[in-house]
């Protein structure tokens, strides 16, 4: 599995970061300037938050404050989650699913912060290998089960298939119409 270090290493170490006394405005110019959703805040070397997107629109504009003059320090969220660079993108998938979160520092022993990774670089990370594995048993004469009824993976199966399918899961797909059947509600 791949790790937080091997994924850092191809995407760069750069970590974008802000005071906490720099207004909000400031730091939104900086993640529009670099196409980011968050920026570290950091007094000194020391982490002590993340201003994300997230935290704009909820705790400004919600709230009728001026990014211009509204200090980082009031808005960021002071909670931050973070990974450690022997990690692996798996635990950091499960980690973001579960506290609802997009960006996650990454910290060295002593709390030096080495990098930053997105939900958008673990799913890209993990995309690309299911990519390379499935184009390298193909190219390794990886055997189609009959049952499949399609000589290409590219292909979709055939509308018999999908239909068989369907016959199997009455409860769970939505009828012509876009409605649940009488079985229950449509979960796929």
């Amino acid at each position: 599995m791949k790790t937080v270090r091997q994924l850092l290493r191809t995407k760069g170490h750069e970590v974008l970061s802000v005071a906490p006394d720099t207004a909000v405005f400031e730091a939104l110019q900086l993640m529009a300037e670099k196409n980011v959703g968050a920026v570290l805040v950091l007094e000194g070397e020391r982490l002590v938050g993340i201003l994300s997107e997230r935290d704009y629109a909820r705790k400004v504009i919600l709230k009728g404050k001026s990014s211009k003059e509204t200090p980082v320090r009031e808005i960021m969220s002071s909670h931050v989650l973070y990974v450690r660079p022997e990690q692996t993108l798996e635990d950091c998938m499960a980690l973001m699913t579960d506290k609802r979160v997009r960006h996650l520092p990454v910290l060295e022993e002593g709390q030096r912060v080495v990098g930053v990774i997105s939900i958008g670089d673990v799913v890209k990370d993990i995309r690309a290998r299911v990519h390379h594995r499935a184009t390298s048993e193909l190219h390794h004469g990886a055997v189609i089960p009959p049952s499949l009824g399609h000589e290409n993976l590219a292909q979709p199966p055939p509308m018999r298939l999908l239909k068989r399918a369907a016959s199997r899961f009455p409860g769970r797909l939505p009828r012509r119409g876009g409605r649940a059947s009488p079985r229950g509600p449509c979960r796929l």
